[in-house]
């Protein structure tokens, strides 16, 4: 699923395509893509519109227009945005035609992914929890948030109320930098667990935009190269394979019907002292 890093590639490397220029066609070829508008009503309100800027909010990657509207699309478990692409994919639900003869098309092998075109983004995206990587998201908001959940904080790192953009993968990855059991409870972290998992939620997150993301399954960058955040993965689907830390076996459960990668070993549930490296 594009998380976090993965929209940020996909909105800082189709800025630059698409900043000043207008929709000037649009084919939906899946009207089930869109949600709140009807096809010929979408398209007539978007042709002619001109994009004054992209930005993202949490895995939401949002067209700023110039009739102060937004375009606002979630790419679910398998969508993505390819820049002109050659020919017509067959997992193509919807394509965008732009001024300057450039175009890009929305690819979603599972036909999951959703797009709306309305007045007031914070429609969409206003339930969101803060961006875990923005000036404000700070310990003490962190802190404060874990503490009032008492589910496992595996759980409480993907609820998209609480910090937006986080999923399964990267929650996997902080949690393993940082020494914690992913069924822990949430609000029985203590303060050097909550700095830990802090920094290491800002740590994985930003390395993993540095390298354009993870492409462990349908995930491509708009002109159709791959991320290599993958390679960087240490318990994320790893599972049966060695931990680099003591090379025990990666192993995979279920949280809030959650695939979970982790090692028990290195993240214990309880107190006890990681077993060193045979």
């Amino acid at each position: 699923m594009p998380e976090l890093p993965e929209v940020e590639t996909i909105k800082n490397e189709l800025s630059p395509w698409v900043m000043g220029q207008r929709f000037t066609h649009v084919t939906i070829f899946d009207s089930d893509l869109l949600l709140g508008t009807p096809v010929e009503e979408f398209r007539r309100k978007l042709i002619g519109q001109t994009i004054q800027s992209l930005e993202r909010r949490g895995k939401y990657l949002i067209f700023n227009l110039a009739s102060n509207e937004a375009l606002i699309m979630h790419f679910r478990m398998t969508g993505t945005l390819l820049l002109n692409p050659k020919g017509i994919d067959r997992y193509a639900r919807a394509s965008f035609y732009i001024s300057n003869g450039n175009r890009f098309v929305f690819i979603d092998r599972r036909r999951l992914g959703v797009i709306w075109l309305v007045g007031d983004a914070d429609a969409i995206v206003g339930k969101l929890g803060p961006e875990p990587l923005s000036d404000s998201f700070t310990l003490g908001i962190l802190a404060q948030r874990l503490s009032q959940h008492h589910i496992p904080v595996k759980a409480v790192l993907v609820d998209q109320s609480v910090i937006a953009g986080i999923g399964n993968m990267y929650a996997d990855e902080a949690l393993f930098a940082a020494g914690i059991h992913p069924l822990k409870k949430a609000n029985t972290l203590v303060a050097e667990e909550v700095e830990t998992l802090y920094h290491c939620i800002r740590e994985i997150l930003s390395s993993a935009i540095r390298n354009k993301g993870a492409s462990v399954d349908t995930y491509v960058r708009p002109e159709g190269q791959s991320g290599t955040a993958q390679f960087d993965f240490k318990v994320a689907h790893q599972g049966g394979k060695a931990c680099p830390g003591c090379h025990n076996p990666i192993q995979r459960i279920m949280v809030r019907n959650r695939g979970t990668y982790f090692c028990p070993n290195c993240q214990p549930l309880t107190s006890q002292m990681p077993l060193l490296p045979s």
